[in-house]
C-alpha cells in the first residue's frame, strides 16, 4: 500500500488559488509572486503535517493488518533509503530518490491533476535530450517492394534536441523525524514534491513563456510570432467567441473548434475525435456545466459536452477564456531523476530542516495548430417566480 497525503486543508487550497491569481496578473511584481509562492509552501507544509498527525496514531494497527495480508508497504530499497533519512534527520548529502518513488510521484501527478493526466509525459532519462516524435499516420508508408523508403521516413519522424529547464521544489522536513518512521517520511516527501511539481507544471503547460524564461512553452503561446528576448513567446490572440446562445449555436461553435484543430500547421488533416480538451477556469466551468447538464428519465443529472470534448478545470486558466487543444499533440519530457539536497542558503524555519528537490522537464506543442484560445461570453438568464 502506498501512503498518500492529498487531502489538503482549506488553508492550502486558498493559498494555491491566491498564488494562481498572482502569477496570472501581469502587473504582479517578482516580490509579490515570491511572497505568494512562499505562503503557498508554508500552507502545504502545515497541511501535510496535519494529515500525518491525524493518521499516525493508526499506523501501528495498519501495519499489523498489512503484515497479516502479506503487503510490503515500501520496497527494501525504499525502506533502507528513508530509514537513513530518518536517522540523519534529513538529507545530509546530495541523493537521488529511488526510481520507484520518482515513478509514483509522476503517477500521482497524472492521477490527481486532470490537466496533467491528458499530457504525454515521457521519461527520457537525461538532462540534454534528443526527442524523436512522429505524426503517427506517417510512420507507416506504402511503396514499391524494392523502393527507397528513407525519404518517406525522414518526413514522418522528427528529431529534436531539447535542453530541459530545471524544476526545483522545497522539501521541509520536521526535525523530529524519528517518531514518524520511514513509511511516513517517504509519503511526506513524495506528497510535498508531487504537489509542488504539479502546481508548477500545470501553470507552465498552460502559460509557460518558453526557453527565454527557462520554462516550457505553454498552450496559449504563439509559435509563429517573434520571440521577445525578455518575455519569451507571445500569447495567441483569441480565435473567436463562444456564446453557447442556444443548442444549434452551441453545436456550430463546438464543430468549429473541432474543424480548426483537425488540420496541422502544414495543412494535413488530422483525426481529433475524442481528443479535444477544453481548459477552463473553475469559476467559468460552472457556466459550461449548467449549459450541458440534463436530467434523464431516472432523475439523474448528466453532464456531457458535444462531440465527446473533455472539460478540464485549472486555476491557471484565465477567467473568461477557454483553451482548446488536442491532448496527444503536446509533448512533455522529464529526465535526470529527482535529486534532493540540503538547502545551503540562510532561511530559518522553526523545528524543520529545509531541502531542495530538483528535476529537469520541458514541454511544447508540436505545432501552432495544437491549441486555440476562445473568449467565453455566456449570457445567464435569471427567472423569477411570481408570488402566489
Amino acid at each position: 500500500m502506498v501512503m498518500k497525503l492529498n487531502n489538503h486543508t482549506e488553508s492550502y487550497e486558498n493559498a494555491k488559488k491566491n498564488y494562481a491569481a498572482v502569477v496570472k496578473n501581469e502587473s504582479s511584481t517578482p516580490e509579490q509572486i515570491e511572497t505568494a509562492w512562499s505562503e503557498m509552501q508554508d500552507a502545504l507544509v502545515n497541511s501535510l503535517s496535519t494529515q500525518i498527525k491525524e493518521q499516525v496514531t493508526n499506523d501501528n494497527l495498519d501495519n499489523m493488518v498489512l503484515t497479516s495480508r502479506g503487503t510490503n508497504v515500501l520496497t527494501t530499497e525504499e525502506r533502507t533509503f528513508f530509514n537513513a533519512v530518518v536517522q540523519s534527520d534529513g538529507f545530509t548529502s546530495n541523493v537521488i530518490l529511488p526510481e520507484t518513488v520518482v515513478e509514483r510521484i509522476y503517477e500521482e501527478l497524472t492521477a490527481d491533476h486532470p490537466l496533467l493526466s491528458v499530457i504525454n509525459f515521457r521519461n527520457l532519462g537525461t538532462i540534454t535530450l534528443t526527442a524523436i516524435t512522429s505524426e503517427y499516420e506517417g510512420a507507416a508508408v506504402w511503396g514499391p517492394i524494392f523502393g527507397d523508403i528513407k525519404g518517406q521516413l525522414d518526413a514522418a519522424f522528427k528529431q529534436e534536441n531539447i535542453a530541459q529547464s530545471k524544476l526545483t521544489a522545497f522539501v521541509v522536513l520536521p526535525k523530529d523525524l524519528k517518531k514518524f518512521g520511514p513509511t511516513w517520511v517517504e509519503a511526506y516527501v513524495r506528497a510535498q514534491i508531487t504537489e509542488t511539481y504539479a502546481v508548477a507544471l500545470e501553470n507552465a503547460i498552460i502559460n509557460g513563456a518558453g526557453p527565454t524564461k527557462h520554462e516550457p512553452i505553454g498552450l496559449i503561446r504563439d509559435l509563429a510570432a517573434a520571440v521577445d528576448p525578455t518575455n519569451g513567446h507571445a500569447k495567441k490572440a483569441a480565435q473567436s467567441t463562444l456564446t453557447l446562445a442556444d443548442s444549434q449555436t452551441t453545436i456550430k461553435e463546438f464543430a468549429a473548434i473541432g474543424k480548426l484543430l483537425s488540420k496541422k500547421e502544414n495543412g494535413k488533416p488530422l483525426n481529433v475525435s475524442g481528443k479535444v480538451v477544453l481548459i477552463i477556469n473553475p469559476e467559468d466551468a460552472w457556466d459550461l456545466k449548467a449549459k450541458f447538464t440534463t436530467q434523464n428519465s431516472l432523475g439523474v443529472y448528466i453532464t456531457a459536452l458535444p462531440f465527446n470534448f473533455t472539460l478540464v478545470e485549472s486555476v491557471f486558466a484565465t477567467s473568461g477564456e477557454v483553451i482548446a487543444f488536442v491532448k496527444d499533440r503536446y509533448d512533455a519530457y522529464r529526465g535526470g531523476g529527482v535529486e534532493v539536497k540540503e538547502y545551503e542558503q540562510t532561511l530559518a524555519i522553526e523545528d524543520c530542516n529545509l531541502h531542495v528537490a530538483k528535476t529537469f522537464a520541458f514541454g511544447k506543442p508540436r505545432d501552432n495548430k495544437v491549441a486555440a484560445i476562445y473568449t467565453l461570453s455566456i449570457t445567464t438568464t435569471t427567472t423569477t417566480t411570481a408570488a402566489v
